[in-house]
C-alpha cells in the first residue's frame, strides 16, 4: 500500500488528481465508483482531496473499476513506444515495519496490466493482500534471501536463485520469516476476464 512511510506525499498528490480526471472521464459520480469498486464513499472523497493514504489493496480497487492500472494512477505506465522513468520518479507503496519497501517500477496502462515490482523485505516482515480479481497471476524471481510465499493456504518457500508463478487471485502473502535481508522482483499479470479465460 502506500503504507506509513511509502512516498506518501507525492503519490497523494497523484491520486487526488489523477483519479478526479479518470472518474470524470468516465463520467462516474463517487457514489458509482464507490459501488463498482467497493471502496467507501468518504475515502474516495479523501483520496480526491490528497488527505488520503490508501492501501495497495484499494489502489487495485480502483484501478479494476476504473479499467486503468495501479501504474497509471501513480503515473509510471508505458506510454507509446518508451516511457523512460527516473529513479527519483519510482514509487515506494509500501514500507515494512523493520525498513523493507515495495517500489513500482513500471507499468502498462488499460485493463490488461502489467506490472514490474522491486521488494526489499528485512527479516520478520509480512505483507498480505486479499487477492486481486480473477485470472491474476505473479511472476516471482529471488535474487537474495528467502521468500515465504502463501497463496490460498498453500505454502512455498524460495531461496535466492529460484523463480515461481504463482495465481494470486486468492489471499496471500509474501514473508521473511528468515534472519536475513531479501531481495525478489515481482510481476503481476492481470488480464481482462475475456483474455484470462482463454
Amino acid at each position: 500500500m502506500t503504507d506509513p512511510g511509502a512516498d506518501a506525499e507525492s503519490i497523494s498528490a497523484a491520486l487526488a488528481s489523477r483519479l478526479k480526471q479518470y472518474r470524470k472521464e468516465q463520467k462516474l459520480s463517487l457514489d458509482e465508483l464507490s459501488r463498482r469498486a467497493g471502496v467507501s464513499k468518504g475515502m474516495l472523497v479523501e483520496i480526491e482531496k490528497g488527505s488520503a493514504n490508501p492501501s495497495i489493496a484499494i489502489l487495485c480497487k480502483l484501478a479494476a473499476a476504473l479499467g486503468i492500472s495501479v501504474a497509471d494512477i501513480v503515473n509510471v505506465a508505458s506510454a507509446p513506444a518508451i516511457h523512460l522513468i527516473e529513479q527519483a520518479d519510482i514509487p515506494v507503496l509500501w514500507r515494512g515495519a523493520h525498513g523493507g519497501s515495495a517500489r513500482l517500477l513500471a507499468g502498462s496502462s488499460g485493463p490488461d496490466m502489467v506490472e514490474l515490482w522491486r521488494w526489499e523485505m528485512q527479516p520478520g516482515e509480512v505483507f498480505t493482500s486479499p487477492g486481486h480479481p480473477q485470472g491474476t497471476f505473479e511472476l516471482f524471481h529471488v535474487e537474495q534471501g528467502t521468500l515465504q510465499l502463501c497463496v490460498g493456504g498453500a505454502l512455498s518457500t524460495l531461496h535466492a536463485g529460484m523463480a515461481a508463478v504463482a495465481r494470486t487471485d486468492a489471499p496471500h502473502h509474501y514473508a521473511n520469516q528468515s534472519d536475513e535481508r531479501l531481495l525478489f522482483t515481482m510481476t503481476v499479470a492481470e488480464l481482462s476476464p475475456l483474455r484470462s479465460m482463454k
